[in-house]
Parts: structure tokens; sequence; C-alpha cells
């Protein structure tokens, strides 16, 4: 007699969760950064701040301008950015397995990110999950982002599967909350984009991973495709 699934459906942070984003964001930086007649900023350190966003990776890169300054940067970065959205980024090891066992199975699958419309689309298309995915919610789709949980709470609208029977992973403790306040099932994902100063353990996660082969034996024992 086959066991009835935990869980129903997977959803998913984008960047530093299912991407690895940050050789593109990070590229579009340091170009930001030539721009100034600044020397570039240290991958790993650039790397671990990615999550935040063009705001916080401003704030990494030029900490001492003014507010104006800033805006400027920051709209600078995007731009870089948008022209080149997925020249490195990649799906990260054992996730494109895991996506194509869930396809498989006919279990739904998605992405809830903070990151704009404008840039996710393209890069999901570019990385050829974007009809796949059953639901793509942005940083603009809605009025709210994480860590409000409607974003999450539309998903699990888009996938027909209630929340409680969704696993929602991110790399931010602002997804963790975001999941759990939506009564999903929230798995922190260690290996993504962490600053120093940060430790999953404390975000209050259902579950927490140190890898993505971690990552997808969880999910796949979760929605009943291993033992």
């Amino acid at each position: 007699m086959t066991t009835q699934p935990e869980f129903e459906s997977v959803l998913f942070d984008l960047d530093g969760t299912l991407v690895d984003t940050a050789p593109d964001m990070v590229d579009a930086l340091v170009d930001v950064q030539a721009s100034e007649g600044q020397a570039p900023i240290a991958y790993d350190l650039a790397r671990s701040h990615v999550s935040h966003g063009a705001v916080g990776l401003v704030n990494l890169a030029f900490p001492t301008v003014d507010a104006e300054t800033h805006e400027r940067l920051r709209l600078q970065f995007l731009e870089r950015y948008s022209q080149a959205v997925c020249v490195r980024s990649t799906i990260f090891p054992a996730l494109g397995p895991l996506l194509d066992q869930l396809d498989a199975a006919d279990i739904p699958w998605g992405v809830v990110t903070n990151k704009p419309m404008r840039m996710t689309d393209p890069l999901m298309t570019a990385l050829g999950i974007d009809v796949r995915a059953t639901c793509t919610i942005s940083g603009d789709t809605l009025p709210q982002r994480k860590p409000d949980p409607a974003p999450l709470l539309a998903a699990c609208e888009q996938t027909g599967v209630e929340p409680s029977r969704s696993i929602y992973i991110g790399d931010a403790a602002r997804d963790i909350q975001a999941g759990r306040a939506a009564g999903m099932h929230a798995v922190a994902a260690a290996y993504g984009y962490i600053t120093a100063d940060d430790d999953p353990a404390f975000w209050e996660a259902d579950a927490l991973v140190h890898s993505t082969e971690e990552l997808a034996h969880l999910v796949l024992k979760g929605v009943n495709l291993t033992s």
C-alpha cells in the first residue's frame, strides 16, 4: 500500500537557493565599481551578500556614499545586471535532477523570490525552467514581498496545494519567516548566500540543510519519491 506523501508541492527561493546567480550579480557590481574608478570587491565577500539584492550590494561596495549617489549606483547596477542575468548563472548541483524527478512525478514546484520580474523571467527562460514551474512569484508580482507571507500564499493558490502540504526553501531569514507565517514547512538552505555575521541555525526553520544534495534527499523523501 502506498503511503500518503507528507508534502505535495515544493517552492524555492531563487537566488542562492535554486540558482547560483552570484557570478553574474557580482560581475555587474564590479562593472559599476570600475565605472567609478574603484578596485573590485572580493568575490567571496560580495557573493555572501547577494541575497540582500541591489541595495545590499551597493551598500557593501560603496558604504560611504550619500543617498543620491547610492540611488544612482543602484540603478546603474540594475541596468548592467538586467543586460546579463544569465551569462554564468546556473542551477545549483543536484537541483536540476531534483526538478526532473518532480516533473516526472507530476509534483508541482515553483519559485517565490523578491527579485524583480524583469530579471526573474529572463533568468528562468534562459535556464529553461520558466515553462516547467507551476508558478513564479517575483518581488513585484504583489504589493507585498517576503517576509510577508502573501507571495507564498499566492504561490500555493497557483499550485492548488494547501500551505501545510507545501515545502518552501530559502537562504535568508526572511524566507523562513515568510514560510512559517504562511503555514508551510520552511527549510533553510545553509549553502546559500549567507553573510559571516548570520547563522541559519537561529532562523527557526523546520529543517536546515547544508548542501544541495542534502536538500534533494529531504525533498524527495518528503514527497515520497525516496525512502
